[in-house]
């Protein structure tokens, strides 16, 4: 093997890979969320209406700020999970090239946990509004079984603050190979 040949190393492949998936995920979640609010904010005469006969009292308000709240918080949510996946597919791509020391990936490293923290926080904050939803659902009885999985996610701290010693590993890996390349 020449040196301008590069090995192939599977798992880099597979990490691209899924990281690509993962932003075409978001794009289509993105893109439904758009078209779901589209829907709402045109149909809303229809949909009050629909509601009211579904709860059984026309004076039933249909929740359509809450409902927007959680697919705006979801919009963010999915946005950044984009951008994540981006700064993850660049440190592969660094990584695939034998340079992965480089005060780039540092900062993407660093961005990566303040997005994941992000979404932490986003989740949080559509936990109340998704918690009226589904009240008010079950008091119509259209919302059976339903449950919601939101609030504190230690995983996702561990995760942030595992992406922020990462992140002081490779600054500090890319001074340590500046400071050997000054010497040399």
């Amino acid at each position: 093997m020449t040196m301008s040949e590069k090995p192939k190393d599977l798992l880099l492949l597979a990490g691209k890979i899924l990281t690509v998936f993962m932003q075409g995920a978001m794009v289509v979640g993105a893109l439904a969320l758009i078209i779901f609010s589209g829907v709402l904010l045109f149909m809303q005469d229809k949909i009050r209406a629909d509601f009211s006969v579904a709860a059984g009292n026309p004076d039933a308000v249909f929740p359509l700020f809450s409902l927007l709240g959680v697919v705006l918080i979801g919009l963010a949510i999915v946005a950044a999970l984009f951008i994540f996946f981006g700064r993850l597919r660049q440190i592969i791509n660094t990584v695939g090239e034998g340079d992965p020391f480089q005060p780039e990936n540092a900062d993407r490293l660093g961005q990566m946990a303040w997005l994941i923290l992000g979404v932490q926080m986003l989740t949080l904050l559509a936990t109340p509004l998704a918690v009226q939803l589904v009240e008010m659902a079950d008091d119509i009885g259209e919302g059976t079984d339903v449950t919601l999985d939101g609030g504190f996610d230690l995983s996702a701290i561990l995760m942030a603050i595992t992406l922020f010693i990462l992140a002081r590993v490779f600054r500090r890996g890319a001074a340590m190979r500046a400071d050997l390349e000054g010497t040399v």
